[in-house]
């Protein structure tokens, strides 16, 4: 039901903004393939960015490995709600096949996702900044509201990274969270005293891959998400849509934060429909809008699919070479 909704959200979103599939078949049609093959170097240079995050947390991960490992795991999770879990068990599984052990994995998986909440969390005060410096929040007092939503968001980030470092400020930090907990009502409180003490096993259990691997963890997320940014912002130039600088940060974060919405697979058509909406409060005329906004999901969620299928393939096809025959193997030698 989840994919039938966000097909339909996607399909709507022409319709949404006040122009028809026609219109953005005009838009696209006029791509050049100078711009095609632009577009495309820009989003596996995004992807190969992204290996450098998964290198620095798994140490012996080459490049090839860590691009095939993001592209089958972002695939199952194009394709499914909360499929962020389906595709850790899918690269769990490759990643076992290369001689990785069990433990340093899940250690993998437990930093890359520790990183990619950081970026989650920062992404929305950096747009919040962006709106800031464009002018774009209406009043001194909203003004005023959302730069403090934005410290207190970059506070928010501060704190995790240094709870990470510093196991007196992980305790800090559940014990704070604990005395929260302890006054929420039956149900929050049930679930967040599940997570007790969680920051300091966090902690401990990334200890040491953060203490070698945190600036190649953190020079490559930075790394992806700028070119992530650059791509948005060729996706509209690319169609003759002209947005100031800080008008595509502030895009950007919001596309970003809203492929977090569970309701569909990565958000899907729900970041595209809040992406167009907010295109056109900055100006942008609805066909570019819509076709600017198509593009870049194009680049970000649909050819995830079948570059993830090619790499699973792959990578199933490698395995099978390096399985022994059964049927010619040596038999061995039975006494009588």
């Amino acid at each position: 039901m989840s994919l039938l909704g966000a097909a339909a959200l996607l399909f709507a979103l022409p319709y949404l903004v006040g122009v028809d599939w026609e219109q953005i078949g005009r838009e696209l049609g006029r791509l050049s393939t100078g711009w095609l093959i632009a577009l495309t170097a820009l989003w596996l240079a995004g992807l190969w960015a992204y290996t450098y995050v998964m290198t620095a947390s798994l140490p012996g991960l080459t490049n090839l490995h860590a691009f095939m490992l993001n592209a089958v795991g972002s695939a199952v999770s194009n394709l499914m709600p909360f499929g962020g879990a389906a595709g850790v068990a899918v690269t769990f599984a490759m990643a076992r096949g290369w001689g990785h052990g069990n433990a340093a994995i899940t250690v993998s998986a437990l930093v890359t996702g520790v990183w990619n909440v950081l970026s989650r969390l920062l992404l929305p005060a950096v747009g919040i900044i962006a709106l800031l410096v464009a002018g774009e929040v209406p009043g001194r007092g909203m003004a005023a509201m959302t730069a403090v939503g934005a410290a207190v968001l970059l506070g928010l980030v501060g704190l995790l990274a240094l709870a990470l470092r510093s196991e007196n400020t992980a305790r800090a930090l559940d014990r704070a969270l604990h005395r929260f907990a302890l006054r929420l009502p039956p149900r929050p409180r049930k679930l967040l005293l599940r997570a007790d003490g969680g920051m300091l096993a966090v902690r401990n259990k990334t200890m040491g891959v953060l203490r070698t691997g945190w600036r190649g963890l953190t020079a490559g997320m930075i790394a992806y998400l700028l070119l992530q940014a650059v791509l948005l912002h060729a996706c509209l130039i690319a169609v003759g849509a002209e947005v100031e600088l800080a008008e595509v940060v502030a895009v950007f974060a919001i596309n970003r934060m809203l492929t977090t919405a569970v309701i569909t697979p990565s958000g899907a058509g729900i970041s595209e429909t809040g992406t167009a909406a907010l295109l056109l409060h900055f100006g942008v005329a609805p066909g570019p809008a819509a076709a600017a906004t198509i593009l870049y999901s194009f680049y970000t969620f649909a050819i995830e699919v079948p570059t993830g299928g090619l790499a699973w393939a792959g990578w199933t096809l490698r395995r099978r070479e390096r399985r022994p025959d059964v049927a010619h193997a040596p038999r061995p030698l039975v006494k009588k």
